[in-house]
This record gives C-alpha cells, structure tokens and sequence, in this order.
C-alpha cells in the first residue's frame, strides 16, 4: 500500500472537534518555469478538500494553484469523542488521496 499524502489529527475538548491536516501535494500553478529547460511546469495542484463526520460533510473547500506546496488546513466543528473524520483531496489531474480517523485515537 502506498504512503499516505496525509497527516490527520484531530482532537475533542468542550463538544468540539479540533481537526488539523497536513497534506503532501506539489501545488503547481502551471506559471512557473523549469530553471534547465525553461519550459512551463504544468499546472498541478488540488482543487478540493472535504472533510466528513460520520458520513456527514462538515467542510468542502475549493481550492486553486494559488494555495502553497504541501498546504496546511485547521478547522473546529461540532462533535464528540468516537466521531469518524474522513478527508479526502482531489486534483486537477484527477489523482486523490483519503485518510479516516476516529477521534480520541492514535
């Protein structure tokens, strides 16, 4: 099994649910040039993220080229210990990437 693009944590104080990602991707914006060739570095980054809560979305973000390499997302919602967060991110190369974690869990 391939090494997962993401790095999940989450954590339950008060009826919230912190929840912190980290995420290995590119995020190329296709403006960039190869310092050898000089060609264009195409356009490689993630267009969406979303995050669920035992089957329910609790955030859908729409990204573009302009986000950083390696993007960093930090979000509260309303839960409790036992929830199931699911992310999921997909490209505009049509590549994804999902990680599932039980808060309250290593």
């Amino acid at each position: 099994m391939a090494k997962s693009t993401i790095k999940l944590r989450t954590k339950e104080k008060g009826g919230k649910v912190q929840v912190k990602a980290l995420i290995t991707h590119p995020m190329e914006t296709g403006l960039r040039k190869d310092k050898k060739t000089g060609d264009k570095i195409p356009a490689h980054y993630i267009t969406e993220v979303k995050v669920e809560a035992n089957g329910k979305t609790v955030l859908t973000a729409d990204w573009s080229g302009s986000v950083s390499k390696n993007p960093f997302i930090s979000f509260n919602y309303a839960g409790s210990k036992g929830d199931k967060v699911k992310l999921t991110w997909t490209d505009n190369m049509g590549k994804s990437d999902s990680i599932e974690k039980e808060v309250g869990k290593k």
